[in-house]
């Protein structure tokens, strides 16, 4: 009986292993079309703005869970945004975030992204992508991408640039704004409204 436990033990922890070894894989495959494929051609391209932010848009889209991060950005105030308000969240968010990155990738014209491997994520669904960027002056951008796991399917949950997180800022600054906000989640929409335009 200890002979099967120990064998099924050992069977089950390299299962484990060898899922981890293929999503490390698979998320580095993923977040490298995303930034040759996409960032890179987008930033170094002669397109308008509206034409970047359009592609930001789709890229976007395509690789990032947007449902996730705004359930996350949004905290404990999720649970109380009606369904309306909640679609409408997501969808202001994901557009001023193709502006915000749009313009802040621009920082990287004429630059490469470099990989330097993954590392682990307290979540064991989810790993970091990490890679730099090489500047004119002194040290090269850090950033690294955290990507989830959901059922084989692979999707970026955050950005993070210089230790800068994207989505726990989005989070630190809506929750702030909601509780302040006489009219909560409706306040933070309106606001946002106005900020897209």
């Amino acid at each position: 009986m200890k002979k099967i436990y120990l064998f099924l033990l050992a069977l089950v922890c390299f299962a484990q292993i060898a899922v981890a070894d293929i999503d490390k894989s698979q998320a580095m495959k993923m977040v490298e079309n995303v930034t040759k494929e996409g960032i890179e051609q987008i930033i170094n391209s002669n397109a308008s703005i509206e034409e970047k932010n359009k592609i930001f848009r789709q890229l976007f889209t395509q690789n990032l869970d947007l449902d996730f991060i705004g359930k996350y950005v949004l905290g404990r105030y999720w649970r109380t945004a009606t369904p309306a308000q909640q679609k409408e969240f997501i969808e202001l968010y994901k557009e001023l975030n193709v502006q915000t990155w749009s313009k802040r990738f621009d920082e990287f014209k004429g630059r490469q992204f470099v990989f330097e491997g993954t590392s682990p994520a307290n979540n064991p669904n989810q790993i970091f992508v990490d890679t730099n960027v090489p500047m004119k002056e002194g040290a090269p951008a850090v950033v690294k991408w955290r990507v989830n796991n959901v059922n084989g399917k692979l999707k970026i949950i955050d950005i993070i640039i210089e230790n800068v997180s994207l989505a726990q800022t989005a989070r630190n600054e809506y929750t702030s704004f909601i509780a302040k906000s006489p009219k909560g989640v409706e306040g933070l929409l309106e606001n946002l409204r106005t900020k897209v335009k």
